[in-house]
């Protein structure tokens, strides 16, 4: 049984908007159990955590990672090369280090043979601290496309259908479906729309069928247009969005998630092990996809947080670099925040995630400062001076030098 702990004299941003000092969050039991005036709880006996100067958010959610992926610069053979075990354990840790960089809740957007659940499981039933998992399984591509080395190959409607069933029977949260090419697959252009608009409609709505939301790699306009028109829930990436997708997005209220670390990691390290077709690929796309971004979010477009952490050098852990490089484009710390908490748990379908409010889940990050007026204070782990995953501490660090915090708050 989990002693309540009582936080206060921080600011609040609660996924929605910004509240000044003043109020106290108590914790109990996992829950955000009640938020009020500090002045209510005068007589509070229990555990209490002086956050001044503080501001206390939801934890982060990345609508987009790969647990199975080690963000080497070639992650594809580093793979390649471990045994299922060790992929599953290192899908665990990469998990846990996520949870530590402040993000309580991750979409793994495409894994291998299934391992990436174990870690999934584990997580979710409680018997390892992790983020809350949702994973697609196998991302489904046409023969010859975008993640063909670890996905399910399926060409032709039935053969989509059949494996769309394939991915509900393994377990899967979600559809992913390959409508274009992309980077880190040799011999494919981004550019080029893979599945034709009957396929992609197909697996959508067969997926749909059984109640999962469906994710689209999707990066030339041709092939936005295809899964959008099919159906689609969310956008990865949308590097080359044309008005038309842009319209039609806002339309039908798809979301973008528009990964900015993974070209950017790629733009950094390029001299580091990255494949060359790799490098070329994004050199072609990186303009393009800051102005398909900064287009969507001046438009109003719904945009969800997303890394592609295990993508090159883009590290399960420093997946809350992602609001940083969103700010970069233009887009309003208030907004990044709210992309990455409320926004995330949307698209996700987490009910009582991404928000602070009295019921939620005690899923939570306290930055020193106000990430509102300088976003690196949510960005930068080292201005994290607490997680809490369902009421327990991840991260616990003192808000003062000198100063102790609650002995019940141990780093895990």
């Amino acid at each position: 049984m989990q002693e309540p702990l009582l936080i206060d004299k921080a600011a609040l941003f609660d996924g929605a908007k910004a509240h000044p000092p003043g109020l106290a969050v108590l914790v109990q039991e996992g829950r955000v159990r009640r938020i009020a005036p500090v002045g209510e709880f005068l007589g509070f006996a229990g555990q209490r955590l002086d956050a001044a100067g503080a501001t206390l958010l939801p934890g982060l959610i990345d609508c987009h990672v790969h647990l199975c992926l080690g963000a080497e610069g070639d992650p594809g053979t580093a793979l390649d090369k471990l045994a299922p075990g060790q992929v599953a354990i290192r899908a665990l840790e990469r998990a846990q280090a996520t949870l530590a960089g402040g993000i309580t809740a991750i979409r793994d957007c495409g894994g291998k043979d299934y391992l990436e659940f174990a870690a999934r499981d584990a997580c979710n039933a409680g018997r390892f601290l992790g983020p809350t998992v949702r994973a697609s399984g196998r991302v489904i591509c046409m023969t010859g496309g975008h993640g063909n080395r670890m996905g399910r190959i399926a060409d032709g409607v039935a053969d989509v259908v059949k494996a769309v069933r394939e991915q509900i029977h393994a377990g899967a949260d979600l559809v992913k479906i390959m409508a274009t090419g992309g980077v880190m697959t040799p011999g494919v252009n981004p550019e080029d729309a893979h599945y034709s608009p009957e396929e992609l409609a197909a697996g959508i709505a067969e997926g749909k069928r059984f109640n999962r939301k469906a994710a689209s790699h999707a990066q030339g306009a041709l092939g936005i247009r295809n899964a959008v028109l099919g159906g689609i829930d969310s956008i990865e990436h949308g590097i080359y969005l044309d008005d038309e997708c842009i319209a039609l997005m806002l339309q039908r209220r798809v979301y973008l998630v528009p990964t900015v670390a993974a070209l950017n990691n790629i733009l950094a390290m390029r001299e580091h092990g990255i494949p060359a077709y790799a490098v070329e690929k994004v050199d072609r796309a990186a303009e393009a996809h800051k102005r398909s971004i900064k287009a969507f979010y001046k438009a109003g477009g719904l945009i969800a947080m997303g890394t592609d952490a295990g993508t090159p050098y883009n590290r399960h852990g420093e997946n809350a670099r992602e609001l940083e490089y969103m700010a970069e484009l233009g887009i309003a710390p208030g907004d990044a925040l709210r992309f990455a908490t409320a926004n995330g748990a949307d698209l996700i379908g987490l009910k009582d995630e991404g928000r602070i409010a009295e019921g939620a889940a005690a899923d939570l990050l306290l930055v020193d400062g106000d990430p509102l007026a300088d976003i690196a204070r949510a960005a930068r782990r080292q201005h994290h001076r607490l997680v809490l995953k369902r009421g327990r501490a991840v991260l616990a660090t003192a808000l003062q030098a000198g100063a102790a915090a609650p002995a019940a708050l141990a780093a895990f």
